[in-house]
């Protein structure tokens, strides 16, 4: 009797206590309470389980749940498109991606300073890559028309041969990358195909450039040792030449050399000494929209060169270490001078001398941002001050032109690494 009361208890408590609306709680538990015999059941059993506060409390929790749901659905959804939007960029990324570098912004560090200074580029990482892809090309094509004047005085079918097939595919190239550029301004392409064409692009531009390479070879033993030039035609942070010798303590100098270069904003970072110690022991930079510096032990003074024009231009600049006073000339005519720059410190010997990058440690922390993009010629430095005849004579490709009692133009001098080029070239022909 006790049993079957019981059982009719727990099955009133539950009719009473979801009535209708048991469905809404999803998977339910029953639970039983004893109450006295004439008892009205349902209202005991509200009195004694505050159901309606209970059916209340799980309401309210069902609800937070489906909020929280929801939240991380649109979470997930986010997420997709923050990675949809960082694969497009990886796919558009320029080819001078390296350590540390691929950023369109930073520059030469100050003293004192972690951050960077250079101006920021403007461009889209598209736009870049294509202009960089463009600045290689001519350099390939400037290479072959070189090679092209050498096959003419040494008549050999096979260099003729090999000389009309790089044509073809400088060509092809050139065509390609116009065809981009246009796909790019009609707004279409994915960045699934921007990497199939930047993959293919770059394998093309690297068999050209070994083929090139190869025959420029074969010039080496013909020419003097000093007629030749640099070529720097990307910034990267890999691309550099570097000065066998290291200098002397000077407590004067002259350096002087023939660029070319036509890079905005900024020509970069002609060449660099660095010492233990000082990184920026001396150093020719242009970075940003800001004019060309001469550093000395990290003291700075502005030069008047306006050199990128797409011409060659011949540049010196003198010191001495009394008062500090420098010169500047730019194509034979002094355009400045000024003093106080870095006085009575010679420059510090035992360094390393790195042409086409600024370096932030003794021999490396190159940045691409203050990379050289360009050509570079008969650097030359002197442990004096020179004349300004002397100056003019170089400028002007003279009989009487000297060359540097500290460094001389030199092939067998110069070191290059990464990609940059070095090929025949008198820069005075342009001249004369």
């Amino acid at each position: 009797m006790l049993a079957r009361c019981a059982a009719r208890t727990c099955a009133l408590l539950t009719l009473c206590l979801l009535g209708s609306r048991a469905q809404d709680f999803g998977p339910t538990r029953f639970i039983c309470t004893s109450v006295p015999v004439d008892a009205d059941m349902c209202a005991a059993s509200v009195a004694a389980g505050g159901a309606e506060e209970l059916r209340s409390n799980v309401l309210q929790l069902r609800e937070t749940v489906l909020q929280q749901k929801e939240t991380i659905l649109s979470q997930k959804e986010t997420i997709r498109e923050l990675t949809t939007k960082l694969g497009r960029c990886e796919s558009q990324s320029t080819l001078d991606v390296g350590p540390g570098e691929a950023r369109a912004g930073g520059g030469r560090k100050q003293p004192g300073s972690g951050k960077n200074t250079m101006g920021d580029l403007s461009r889209t990482p598209a736009a870049e890559t294509l202009s960089q892809l463009g600045q290689t090309l001519q350099s390939l094509k400037t290479r072959l028309e070189n090679l092209e004047q050498y096959s003419r005085l040494n008549s050999s079918s096979q260099t003729n041969s090999l000389k009309d097939l790089l044509q073809s595919k400088i060509d092809d190239l050139e065509r390609q990358v116009l065809s981009r550029v246009n796909t790019l301004e009609e707004g279409k392409g994915g960045p699934k195909n921007d990497t199939e064409e930047r993959v293919k692009i770059e394998s093309a531009l690297t068999s050209l450039h070994q083929r090139i390479s190869e025959l420029e070879k074969g010039q080496k033993d013909n020419r003097p040792g000093d007629k030749f030039q640099l070529t720097f035609p990307l910034r990267t942070n890999y691309m550099y030449a570097k000065v066998r010798k290291s200098l002397p303590e000077m407590y004067a100098f002259t350096v002087c050399m023939w660029l070319k270069s036509s890079a905005a904003p900024g020509v970069g970072t002609p060449f660099s000494y660095a010492v233990p110690g000082q990184a920026n022991e001396l150093v020719l930079i242009e970075w940003g929209n800001n004019p060309m510096e001469i550093l000395i032990n990290d003291k700075v003074a502005k030069l008047p060169f306006v050199i990128n024009d797409g011409k060659w231009h011949h540049i010196c600049v003198t010191w001495t270490t009394r008062d500090g006073v420098w010169e500047a000339y730019q194509d034979g005519t002094q355009g400045g001078n000024g003093e106080n720059l870095a006085p009575y410190h010679p420059i510090k010997p035992q360094g390393v001398l790195v042409l086409g990058q600024e370096q932030d440690t003794l021999g490396g922390g190159f940045d691409a941002t203050q990379a050289f993009v360009g050509e570079l010629a008969h650097f030359n430095i002197w442990d004096r001050k020179l004349t300004p005849g002397e100056v003019y004579n170089l400028a002007t490709c003279s009989t009487k032109a000297l060359s540097g009692n500290v460094i001389a133009w030199a092939e067998s001098q110069i070191e290059i690494f990464g990609g940059a080029t070095k090929w025949t070239f008198e820069a005075c022909r342009q001249i004369n």
